[in-house]
């Protein structure tokens, strides 16, 4: 059977308080970054999950690693949720989603630019052509 797994994490980025919005469906893996700008407060946090699912903008899927469900001894579990909460960032494998959802959009882009200047060299090189055909025509 098949498990659904979210999960958020807002930090302090240096300069602005962000979010990162992970999401695990079976075996498929994708994260949202979003910006808050100051420090959110959880109703706050709570409300624009609600307005603004359907704009977050999620990586490309990657495979996930599926971890088997096992019985873990209570005071272990304290322990690692004391270390979860410690732990300050975000996780490796939204780094590297949001990484790669970063260098698609650098590369859509370059591309796009890339046809522009294209489009705007023809343009120059056609109205070079009429101005020499121009000048031309008037000996």
């Amino acid at each position: 059977m098949d498990k659904t797994m979210f999960a958020m994490t807002v930090f302090f980025d240096g300069q602005f308080w962000s979010g990162v919005y992970e999401r695990q469906d079976g075996n498929i893996y994708s994260v949202s970054k979003f910006v808050f700008g100051p420090e959110p407060k959880d109703y706050e946090i709570y409300s624009f999950l609600l307005e603004n699912w359907k704009r977050l903008r999620f990586s490309p899927y990657a495979q996930a690693d599926i971890a088997v469900q096992k019985y873990i001894n209570p005071k272990r579990m304290q322990r690692s949720v004391k270390k979860e909460l410690q732990n300050t960032g975000i996780g490796t494998k939204a780094q590297q989603a949001l990484k790669a959802q970063q260098e698609n959009a650098k590369a859509e882009r370059k591309k796009y630019n890339r046809r522009l200047k294209e489009l705007d060299r023809d343009y120059i090189f056609t109205q070079k052509q009429e101005k020499r055909k121009k000048k031309h025509k008037g000996h």
